[in-house]
């Protein structure tokens, strides 16, 4: 079935009338979650705590049912045998000597549950229904806390990266200029210092954009929202980027039919023009174009820059607004960038109610446009 999870549950008890009874009420139950994921129970037994522990070595159950008093080993020793391996499970005591101590001893050694005998299948499943949600929210919040020092791991391996070549190229230019070889022309000396300005620009861009998600993904980033020209804005960014444009011969038009003004922050709206444009003016071609066109309508604003630049491929599209991204083919070698721009761009689109979409094709230019709502619901 669609959305459903199916949990091992193991009744453990000398009684083989309580086992039956056990199965029966859980054969056909099933547990809707908050999230709408519905669990059923494939439940199998086991007569002592030996024929448990053997079991469970092969393969341990999600829940577990343990009985106190059996021949042999007893349930607290089955559920300290659990105990010590740590096992991924919850323990329910069931036993008809429901005693202060009992029920202490068994949760120190880690029962998640006391159910006394006699009780009827509805308060085996209340007490089952429990176990398994405190279960699943443990497995979810552990693999929450997985995936973030997943995600932790592969952000200082990329930033170790990105920031490793800029650094390695600077410190083989300044061993140039420290060893005096081929300094003795302008030409050469002039073109190992800018190329070492080019890198640190590179990784000053780096560690701003890095601030800017910080800021934004931890809600630290104060905005201040007023009335602001989105024209204005877009001029500014065009201003920005009009030096490298110019040097590449790439002319930038802006399109926009009378003012168009958006509640919003300043500062968020340069970033993604600023991104929109740069981006724009870095992949395109020399002598190529950039039209910025600005579209209002009653319900949002619509921003769309376009390029003549080299353009990319369906599959390169798919992976363009992870984080640290930047697609590399023989055409972008050359093109420095931090990878977050677009990802900061997205994520700023969303708290306008947003969407950043994007249309490509090798060697015919990119556009992308970004919608912003004007009212948010």
């Amino acid at each position: 079935m669609e959305n459903e999870k199916r949990l091992k549950l193991l009744i453990v008890d000398d009684e083989e009338g309580m086992r039956m009874g056990v199965k029966r009420a859980l054969r056909n139950h099933r547990i809707e979650m908050e999230d709408g994921t519905k669990v059923a129970f494939d439940v199998v037994e086991a007569s002592s705590g030996e024929e448990a522990v053997s079991m469970m070595e092969q393969e341990p159950p999600d829940i577990v049912l343990l009985d106190n008093k059996m021949g042999g080993i007893s349930g607290i020793d089955v559920l300290t045998w659990i105990n010590e391996r740590d096992l991924d499970l919850m323990a329910i005591m069931i036993t008809a000597y429901a005693s202060i101590e009992t029920a202490i001893t068994a949760t120190k050694q880690g029962a998640y549950d006391f159910l006394p005998k006699p009780f009827t299948p509805a308060e085996l499943k209340v007490s089952v229904r429990q176990a398994s949600e405190h279960l699943l929210a443990l497995r979810q919040t552990r693999a929450l806390e997985e995936e973030k020092r997943r995600v932790r791991f592969q952000f200082i391996s990329v930033l170790a990266h990105e920031l490793k070549a800029p650094l390695g190229a600077i410190e083989g230019y300044l061993y140039l200029l420290r060893d005096g070889t081929g300094m003795d022309d302008p030409k050469v000396y002039e073109r190992v210092v800018e190329r070492s300005l080019v890198r640190l620009s590179g990784m000053r861009k780096l560690i701003y954009d890095l601030l800017d998600l910080t800021r934004l993904e931890s809600g630290q980033k104060k905005r201040e929202l007023a009335p602001t020209s989105v024209i204005e804005a877009a001029r500014t960014a065009i201003e920005t980027m009009t030096p490298d444009a110019d040097a590449r011969g790439i002319v930038i038009d802006l399109e926009a039919e009378g003012e168009i003004t958006l509640e919003a922050d300043r500062g968020e709206l340069e970033i993604i023009f600023n991104n929109l444009i740069s981006n724009a003016v870095k992949y395109n071609r020399d002598n190529g174009r950039v039209t910025v066109r600005l579209e209002e309508t009653s319900e949002e604003v619509r921003i769309a820059v376009a390029d003549t630049g080299i353009g990319m491929t369906p599959e390169e599209v798919e992976k363009l607004f992870g984080e640290f991204v930047r697609i590399k083919n023989d055409r972008t070698r050359n093109i420095l960038g931090s990878g977050l721009g677009l990802s900061i761009m997205r994520k700023i689109a969303s708290l306008y109610g947003g969407e950043v979409s994007v249309e490509s094709a090798p060697d015919q230019g990119t556009t992308f446009t970004v919608i912003l709502k004007k009212t948010l619901e």
